[in-house]
């Protein structure tokens, strides 16, 4: 199947502003429009860059149904729009998270049904229940919380958490509004046979990426330290050794690139995508690269005091995407600070007033 028209959704943030002109710069025959609500700050910084690229933009919001039945003819529907934080809905009332992440999903899929269109869906590891990845059994090193190789279940092995991995258990708010919206999906690749992909996506980073504690913390960690701004390890001991890992956007890019080139495997299936086990690294190591690439050392403060929602340890095994689409990533972690430090150093005004407004107002 050739894909003629992608629509993104959330397609001034982070990922679908750069998929989109990834896509385009593959395709420049294919049309791409992308669907934001500008919501985030640092969303408009996107626009001059679509138009640049001949990228089509709507402005609406996925939770709006009249607006997202004015969507023009596609076939192809790439679902980046979400609320993102894993601290969504703790404080306050569920419902923003929920009409973001699953009520906006599902119209986005009857939209795609009505128009005969594949769906690529944004998913996140977070659908993985928090109690039982807490559980694991690990030792500790001098920088870095391990998992220890001893302890044998499904999903779990060195390389990191697969697919089979158990669903049971609380994951928060926002796991389980994507993990609803993935099974939801999942109806509608068979009841309608809507061809339908899922990526349940790690920490992803790169440029163009506005990173807060709680979402895009590798920017944020490269911003501090350009910026020289303060920094916390919170949790677990306050001491850093937390650990993730992390994917270029690029190489996220390359990976749905080669899944729609088959559309065989779109039965609805998912896919654990991320930098797995080599592309990870605890808060303190992180600390120790953004220190040597930018050149500065900032004020790290401990709070030792652990979110409900947070992770000692998570990282990818992504060996079923990579045997399926031929696919591995390219960039590790010191090639992603570079690649942030670079961008950071382009737009240093925007940016700064952006990430630290408080701060650029005084």
């Amino acid at each position: 199947m050739a894909f003629r028209h992608i629509l993104v959704t959330g397609g001034a943030g982070f990922v679908g502003a750069n998929l989109a002109v990834l896509f385009k710069q593959a395709m420049p025959a294919v049309k791409v429009t992308c669907f934001d609500n500008l919501k985030r700050r640092g969303s408009e910084l996107n626009l001059p860059r679509l138009r640049e690229h001949g990228i089509a933009f709507l402005h609406g919001d996925v939770r709006c149904r009249e607006d997202v039945e004015e969507w023009p003819r596609f076939d192809l529907l790439i679902d980046c729009s979400a609320e993102p934080s894993v601290q969504a809905g703790l404080r306050g009332s569920p419902m923003p998270v929920v009409q973001n992440n699953l009520t906006g999903t599902l119209f986005c899929m009857e939209a795609a049904r009505r128009r005969d269109a594949a769906v690529l869906f944004l998913s996140t590891s977070r659908v993985y229940p928090i109690g039982a990845l807490n559980r694991l059994a690990y030792r500790e090193t001098e920088t870095r919380f391990q998992w220890s190789a001893e302890e044998s279940l499904p999903g779990l092995s060195t390389e990191g958490i697969a697919e089979e991995f158990s669903l049971d258990g609380p994951r928060s708010l926002y796991g389980g509004t994507k993990l609803a919206a993935e099974i939801m999906l999942q109806e509608f690749a068979a009841a309608y046979r809507m061809p339908a992909l899922i990526n349940r996506c790690g920490i992803l980073s790169g440029p163009w990426q506005m990173g807060k504690v709680d979402q895009g913390v590798v920017m944020l960690w490269v911003a501090c330290h350009h910026f020289g701004r303060p920094l916390r390890y919170i949790g677990f001991g306050g001491q850093g050794k937390q650990v993730r890992d992390v994917l270029h956007v690029q190489d996220l890019f390359e990976l749905l690139w080669r899944q729609i080139q088959d559309l065989s495997r779109w039965d609805g299936r998912p896919y654990n995508v991320g930098g797995g086990r080599e592309n990870s690294a605890s808060l303190a190591e992180l600390t120790a690269m953004c220190r040597q690439q930018v050149g500065r050392e900032v004020p790290i403060t401990a709070d030792p005091a652990t979110s409900p929602v947070d992770l000692r340890i998570y990282f990818t095994d992504h060996r079923r995407a990579s045997r399926d689409f031929s696919w591995t990533p390219q960039r590790g972690v010191a090639t992603i600070l570079e690649d942030l430090h670079a961008w950071i150093r382009t737009q240093e005004a925007p940016l700064e007033s952006i990430l630290f407004p408080q701060e650029a107002a005084r």
